[in-house]
């Protein structure tokens, strides 16, 4: 465990507002090792009900805290070791609060090469250097002429005073205050300007809105400054950040010189020398990677909290599935599952051109559906992906009982070529991995998920333009809080899946994985401690977020952790019942009074969630799945007509707008101005990735590829009541469906005379 200061304590509580006491108790528990979720969900008492959301800003803030006083203690001992630590200047250093204010007291002690500084100090012109400075004489020609000197290369007053400028122009561009005031200035005024390379016009026909663009430097949305900063990297685009130099000259002159004479004069001389040389391009080095944090920043949290609505899209549930990818030339890759997603059973069908086989693609398909009794069809959105959905819903004797759902593709390819697919199908063609992957999906989207990078899932802005630690570390981070929010079922999930659960990560997980393969199921959360290497405080880390629906405790099927079985076991006892009684009826729970079983360790929150888990044992919190469609008279770019009012799905949410697939193989945007009939800043504020909404077309582009779109007016008044349908798909009875698969195949044997 860190030993952390009670100061660097009470400053992380200040800056984010929160009990000293909570901020303190939350960052014990992150130095023992305690994951976030786990604090979240199992440690309310110890953090005043902190949400994830609190605890990794407590995270952020004091690993930023530490990594500054580290700094501190870095530059005192530097500074120390050069005999140059003043009282006044120790102070200084303690006192400040930003790594930039610390870096600007470093500044004139840093070790650095040689400059004209350095250069005229060598020479012996630091005394004239500070006689100017002090302001009192205005002999200055008079006084410089006492620095002349053959052997040290001054051979006149004006290289004298030369030297005298090039030190007071290094001291100044140096001197903290100084800084400070031309970086607010900065922050405040700045402008930033890209113009094209001439002669890069053609090549860079992308950045064309960059061509000349001038904007001020703190209305640049994140989105704009990514895009320009990729055209300077790509060299297209120049790219300057300034603020207006008369204005900068004016401040710094205020702070310094007190005088009139030639004293203010050589000042002012060297107060431009240094702000043209020395301090413009300083600031705005610092303000290029100030702007770049922001903008990657902001850029990460949209890709987050995108991929946060797509891990946590709705799940068809234990459905078989038929899954198909489709495919024009090479046909569509048809494949069966059960209910834990195991391929059954794979062909290949030809509805399309040019090998059409129409008869004998439904013949496929009706047979797969009743052979293996499957209760969905999963199509993947990409090449023929309306065609093939049209051919499904025109086999006219397909049971009305089986929905027909379009599904994401978003990272299927990346899926099917990687090691974790080659390692499950390594006798299986990526097409049959990739329609394995498209039916998993529809199934459960997060289960899933958790096997692709989630850079490669495609529903982020400009996500290799960023900082690449900074984003796998913020993606990791949504990706853990959502498998844990849900929930893992220990005796099915995959490495991926159990590598997210608190604690655990992909070694502990291949061991589990191992051990279930070797011994077979889990019959208790208590066996996992004969997995090798789970030890104790893994165990106390994961095993609330594990479950095994067919264990014989039915705790073990829920989030209640097992350092809390007791608590139900009392209370199943005080009550002269079972726990199994108490998950089963909701008039015994009502008996339960949660006061008498607070005690030194267990508070109100917890218990008030062990009796909402009671209610219902490992609920899912997603939302129930819903049935969407598109339009079945839009198919192709080319069927669109402005004014056309049509039913979407959001694929991406950027800072600019939101991207809806409208079943045309080409997302439309809906610019931001076009989300609401009021003002928002932020698109999320209205829509989500995977959210269903209606759209309006207001352009087309078939040439370009463009689709513009409206959510105004009457497109978004309707959007809940038209699209949240909310139909709930329930599996049949065995017999009815192979039944309705029988008469199926009968008539369509009949239709075609076969």
């Amino acid at each position: 465990m860190i030993n952390t200061d009670k100061k660097l304590i009470q400053v992380v509580a200040l800056n984010l507002n929160l009990n000293f006491n909570d901020v303190n108790a939350t960052i014990q528990l992150l130095d023992e090792g305690s994951t976030i979720p786990f604090i979240a969900r199992y440690r309310k008492e110890a953090t005043g009900n902190l949400d994830e959301v609190a605890i990794i800003n407590i995270k952020n803030e004091i690993e930023r805290v530490r990594q500054l006083e580290q700094r501190r203690e870095s530059i005192l001992k530097s500074i120390e070791s050069q005999g140059k630590l003043t009282p006044e200047l120790a102070n200084l250093i303690y006192n400040a609060d930003t790594l930039s204010k610390l870096e600007d007291l470093y500044l004139p002690y840093k070790p650095k090469r040689r400059t004209k500084a350095t250069i005229a100090k060598e020479k012996g012109l630091s005394e004239l250097a500070n006689f100017i400075l002090e302001q009192k004489n205005n002999l200055v020609f008079e006084e410089a002429e006492k620095f002349l000197s053959d052997e040290k290369e001054v051979k006149s007053v004006i290289d004298a005073l030369q030297g005298a400028r090039d030190i007071i122009a290094e001291t100044i561009s140096e001197d903290a205050i100084v800084r400070e005031v031309i970086r607010e200035q900065f922050k405040k005024s700045a402008t930033i300007k890209s113009k094209v390379i001439r002669g890069k016009e053609e090549e860079g026909e992308k950045f064309e809105d960059y061509f000349e663009w001038e904007e001020k430097l703190s209305n640049c949305p994140s989105h704009r400054m990514l895009a320009m900063r990729r055209g300077e990297k790509e060299d297209i685009l120049i790219l300057d950040i300034f603020i207006d130099e008369e204005e900068a000259l004016n401040l710094i002159e205020r702070k310094i010189i007190s005088s009139r004479g030639e004293c203010a004069n050589q000042i002012k001389e060297a107060i431009t020398d240094g702000y043209k040389r020395l301090l413009q391009p300083s600031i705005e080095a610092e303000m290029r990677l100030h702007t770049k944090q922001l903008a990657d920043e902001k850029a990460i949290t949209v890709f987050a909290d995108n991929l946060r609505e797509l891990l946590l899209a709705s799940p068809l549930g234990q459905k078989s599935i038929l899954a198909l990818d489709p495919g024009f030339r090479t046909g569509c890759k048809v494949v069966a599952l059960n209910k834990e997603g195991k391929l059954l059973e794979e062909a290949v069908i030809y509805p399309h051109e040019p090998q059409r086989k129409i008869v004998e693609a439904e013949m496929i398909v009706l047979a797969f559906l009743q052979k293996h009794n499957l209760e969905a069809i999963a199509i993947g959105n990409g090449t023929a992906s309306r065609e093939t959905e049209q051919f499904i819903r025109k086999i006219d004797v397909l049971p009305k009982s089986i929905p027909v759902i379009v599904v994401s593709e978003a990272g299927a390819s990346v899926y099917s070529a990687s090691e974790v697919a080659r390692e499950e199908f390594p006798d299986k063609d990526v097409t049959v991995r990739g329609a394995v992957s498209i039916g998993r999906r529809l199934a459960d989207p997060l289960a899933e998920l958790v096997k692709i990078d989630p850079k490669s899932i495609g529903v982020g802005q400009y996500q290799h333009d960023v900082d690449q630690n900074l984003l796998k570390n913020k993606l990791d981070e949504v990706v853990s809080s959502c498998v844990n929010a849900v929930g893992v079922e220990l005796n099915t999930a995959s490495k991926e899946l159990l590598s997210y659960v608190s604690g655990i990560g992909p070694s502990l997980a291949l061991n589990i994985v191992e051990y279930r393969n070797k011994n077979g199921a889990f019959n208790s959360r208590k066996e996992l401690l004969n997995v090798p290497r789970m030890g104790e405080k893994v165990f106390e880390q994961s095993a609330g977020f594990l479950r095994l629906r067919e264990a014989l405790n039915p705790l073990d099927a829920s989030a209640v952790h097992p350092e809390s079985y007791y608590i139900v076991e009392k209370m199943a006892n005080d009550l002269n019942s079972s726990v199994s009684d108490l998950i089963n009826e909701k008039e015994l729970r009502k008996k339960i009074v949660l006061t008498n079983y607070v005690n030194e360790n267990i508070g109100l929150p917890t218990l008030k969630d062990i009796l909402n888990e009671l209610e219902k044992p490992g609920r899912d919190p997603r939302k129930s799945f819903e049935v969407f469609s598109f339009d079945d008279n839009v198919h192709e770019i080319t069927d669109l007509r402005e004014g056309m009012r049509l039913p979407g799905v959001v694929t991406n949410v950027t800072n600019f707008g939101a991207f809806v697939d409208i079943g045309v193989h080409q997302d439309g945007l809906v610019h931001i101005s076009q989300l609401s009939d009021t003002f928002i800043d932020d698109p999320n504020k209205i829509v989500k990735v995977g959210q269903k909404v209606w759209v309006n077309v207001t352009e087309v582009d078939v040439k370009r590829k463009r689709i513009a779109l409206s959510m105004k007016g009457e497109g978004q008044a309707k959007q809940q009541n038209t699209l949240g349908n909310n139909i709930k798909i329930t599996s049949k009875n065995k017999s009815e469906n192979t039944n309705d698969m029988q008469s199926a195949l009968a008539a369509l044997k009949g239709k075609f005379g076969k």
